[in-house]
């Protein structure tokens, strides 16, 4: 049985058991993932999963209920059904219900899909490894290379019906010299695009210049943020910012229409490689969040938008009820300038050297973790930088920097006139928390506040 037959049968059984008036949709989702993990230079776990699962939402007499299963076969989908009926009618009614989605076409095909990806074997994965652990020469590195395919169905009863695949990769890995960690990151709709000699190099490259790490005084510093750490700043943005729910009920920063941002900024949500809709059945389009600098669009499922008195943005997910719908792949656009430098020894990407070369004095800093909301709506973050931070002085890299503490707002950091430069090239980050990812530049900016230093 397809996905989709599977879907419709899941109607039918809506239909049989509470009425032809009930409103449903059915989703069916089909997700296989291999993941080939590394530590101590030597492959440790070669593990595939395979799981369908199917979703149905069932609104009756004003009720709305959920239900899920992963067992598909005729008394499975009778099962979920029953289950669900039966939790609709001892919900509260659902004031809020914004009904379903219309029929309406998919915004592409998936004309990108790669076969070789969604089927590629442990070898093709270990080989990435070998070469990652090669060109970091000797170093102790560990990390992941994983692949997964993904394909899905959505019925629902007002005769909105489509299917769609994709499949993707991503390469996440450090290199320790004398416990100090350099980390390189890529993902994509391709494995044959995943290039594991020249992240191993790169993170290498960084570990070894990151020794004899000088410590520097809290204060507020120019900084170059590498891709890594500013596609932190985009999920946060996307998470909290962008959040359409988050903006309906007034707490978010985002004020439709304003110049909230420099000029240099425009951040996109860019659903190329994702199934081409979203759980409502909602066709994946591109949206522009911020536009030249000024706040555009916020995202929504069909609950936030009739909230918000606007229309979905396709953007309903697992998590959206509770959390409010969120962006797919939050992309920031590259800027105009200097295309990035080949590979150096240096510790610097490629997408930053341009903007490194431009600072007179300040930060190159490769990633943030550990970051957490200190006020919601003015997004104030803190955290502290990893894998790497160093001292430029007129465009040179001249020493390392111990780790810092930063507590810093988000937005106008990337406010006007604070933007000195956006990187030529934006890189595709394996988002950790989703599993998809983030294209990110890298930033140039005025204005960076470091809190606290490697001694406290």
């Amino acid at each position: 049985m397809t996905e989709l037959n599977t879907a419709s049968r899941v109607l039918d059984l809506v239909r049989a058991k509470a009425g032809a008036g009930a409103e449903a949709e059915a989703m069916v989702h089909h997700s296989a993932e291999a993941l080939t993990r590394f530590a101590n230079s030597a492959i440790h776990q070669n593990v595939a999963d395979a799981t369908t699962t199917v979703r149905l939402r069932l609104h009756v007499d004003g009720r709305t209920a959920t239900g899920s299963t992963t067992v598909t076969d005729a008394a499975g989908l009778e099962s979920l059904v029953d289950r669900t009926v039966a939790a609709a009618r001892l919900t509260p009614v659902d004031e809020a219900w914004a009904g379903l989605t219309p029929p309406m076409p998919l915004a592409a095909a998936d004309d990108d899909f790669d076969q070789a990806t969604a089927g590629a074997s442990p070898d093709e994965r270990a080989a990435r490894v070998r070469a990652f652990v090669d060109a970091a020469g000797g170093l102790e590195t560990a990390g992941y290379c994983r692949t997964f395919y993904r394909s899905g169905a959505f019925a629902n009863s007002a005769g909105q019906a489509v299917s769609g695949r994709s499949a993707g990769a991503d390469m996440d890995g450090i290199a320790r010299d004398a416990g100090v960690d350099g980390v390189a990151r890529l993902a994509g709709e391709r494995l044959a695009a995943l290039d594991g000699a020249e992240l191993g190099a790169r993170a290498a490259a960084k570990a070894r210049a990151a020794g004899a790490a000088i410590e520097l005084p809290p204060g507020r510093y120019e900084v170059v943020l590498e891709p890594d750490a500013v596609s932190d700043v985009l999920n946060v943005l996307s998470a909290y910012g962008f959040n359409g729910k988050a903006h309906a009920r007034g707490e978010s920063f985002a004020r439709l229409g304003e110049a909230q941002f420099d000029p240099a900024v425009t951040i996109v949500d860019d659903p190329v490689g994702l199934l081409p809709f979203d759980l409502e059945g909602t066709p994946l389009r591109p949206l522009t969040m911020v536009d030249a600098g000024i706040t555009a669009a916020v995202t929504h499922d069909r609950r936030s938008a009739a909230e918000a008195g606007a229309v979905t943005t396709g953007h309903s997910s697992a998590i959206a009820f509770v959390w409010g719908p969120v962006a797919h792949q939050p992309a920031l656009l590259p800027g105009p300038g200097v295309a990035s430098a080949p590979e150096s020894a240096g510790p610097t990407a490629p997408t930053a050297r341009p903007l490194v070369a431009g600072m007179r004095r300040g930060l190159l800093i490769t990633d943030f973790w550990y970051t957490r909301v200190l006020d919601q709506k003015s997004l104030v973050m803190t955290g502290l930088t990893r894998n790497g931070v160093w001292l430029v002085e007129d465009g040179e890299v001249v020493a390392a920097v111990s780790n810092m503490r930063f507590t810093q707002n988000y937005p106008q950091a990337l406010g006007p006139g604070d933007v000195l430069g956006v990187g030529a090239e934006a890189v595709p980050i394996p988002d950790r928390w989703a599993g998809h990812r983030i294209s990110a530049p890298a930033l140039h900016l005025r204005s960076w506040n470091l809190t606290g230093n490697a001694s406290g």
